[in-house]
């Protein structure tokens, strides 16, 4: 629907956003050295199966895994969070993270956030585990621990203008909360139309939840929420 370009949000409390750029260096090497051809022949599928999460081998042992098995069945909540379907789908999920990662990490702090950012993938591989038990197919992608980002910067700026890429080719800036609330309701009318099934509508909405709900508690004691404290001039220097 859309894809965040930039926004207008200066630090506060940190100065520099060093786990927002690490998990996006993880994230990025790993897909060049195991699955984007250059180094690994093959290794996309390797990946995927090595390290994503199969519901049905999750739910029910089914030995789904048994060629690929490289990490313990839980370890794979993790690190599914690092292997991607192709280039597209990095890059997508890269920008959400480069856009609204550094703001979420500086409410929180730095190892906070990384735990922020692992829980919600967590909560969205389950909540894509529940909603297909039978799945054999593997569930990769951060999509929704950024989902998680994308929430808790919601409930933190929801008035900050960001300049989206909208439908790919209208760039436009409008308030956080238009872009995120319209990228939110995109994902429920996906998931009840049943469109795109490579999609995992449920991971990203369980993220989103995961993100929504750990963000009061995780957050640094007196950042305020919704944008409370900020006076009008304030405001509007983030346009």
């Amino acid at each position: 629907m859309f894809i965040p370009l930039y926004d207008v949000n200066p630090l506060r409390t940190i100065h520099r956003p060093y786990v927002t750029y690490a998990l996006m260096l993880a994230t990025i090497a790993s897909f060049v050295l195991f699955q984007s051809g250059l180094m690994v022949s093959g290794g996309d599928v390797a990946s995927a199966a090595a390290f994503g999460v199969i519901p049905a081998e999750f739910h029910q042992h089914a030995g789904l895994r048994d060629t690929f098995a490289l990490v313990p069945e839980p370890f794979t909540f993790i690190t599914y969070q690092f292997v991607h379907g192709g280039w597209m789908h990095l890059i997508g999920n890269m920008l959400f993270l480069w856009v609204f990662g550094d703001n979420v990490e500086d409410a929180m702090g730095h190892l906070r956030f990384l735990l922020f950012y692992l829980l919600a993938g967590i909560g969205a591989a389950l909540a894509h585990a529940t909603a297909s038990p039978l799945s054999d197919v593997p569930l990769v992608g951060a999509s929704g621990s950024i989902a998680g980002v994308v929430a808790a910067y919601l409930i933190l700026h929801p008035r900050v203008k960001v300049w989206v890429l909208l439908l790919m080719r209208l760039p436009i800036k409008i308030s956080a909360v238009w872009a995120i609330g319209g990228w939110l309701v995109f994902q429920f009318v996906m998931l009840v139309a049943g469109g795109d099934h490579s999609t995992a509508w449920w991971a990203h909405i369980g993220g989103f939840a995961t993100g929504a709900v750990l963000l009061p508690v995780m957050r640094r004691p007196g950042v305020p929420l919704f944008d409370r404290g900020l006076t009008a001039p304030q405001v509007r220097t983030l346009r």
